[in-house]
């Protein structure tokens, strides 16, 4: 009989024991979902309102306006003695080239058939790529 009720509050404690292993889980559970899910998705209050792109207006200087974009972004890589890919960069006359034969427009905005550049970088901002873009279209002016 003794073994019984010592039996039976083993039960118990186990019973006992598996609720409160569940009831933790639960618990663990729900905190997980209601902190995965907790985001702030106001886009222009946490970084402010996208600033419009005004370097596109008038006329773009081949020298001021896309000369340092090609610096900050290909001319590291593309310029020199062995520039990368084969493919120089860095004068006038070499980004003329590109940019009339398409690729410079092509690799820069990640258009399907062109390597993406910069590469291991990320893409270039919509300002620069729609100056450089303007630039092209106005026939890439040496001014």
């Amino acid at each position: 009989m003794r073994s019984n009720k010592f039996s039976s509050g083993s039960r118990q404690v186990l019973k006992t024991t598996d609720m409160s292993i569940i009831r933790i889980s639960f618990l663990m559970l729900f905190v997980g979902v209601v902190l995965s899910s907790c985001y702030y998705d106001k886009e222009e209050l946490l970084y402010g309102a996208p600033v419009p792109c005004t370097d596109t207006t008038g006329t773009i200087s081949y020298a001021a306006k896309v000369v340092p974009i090609l610096q900050a972004n290909c001319y590291g890589c593309h310029s020199g003695s062995a520039p990368s890919g084969g493919q120089a960069m860095g004068t006038y006359t070499a980004d003329k080239t590109m940019a009339q034969n398409g690729k410079l427009l092509g690799v820069i905005s990640h258009a399907t058939g062109f390597s993406p550049m910069p590469k291991g970088g990320s893409k270039l901002s919509n300002c620069n790529i729609a100056v450089v873009r303007k630039w092209i279209e106005s026939g890439a002016p040496n001014n």
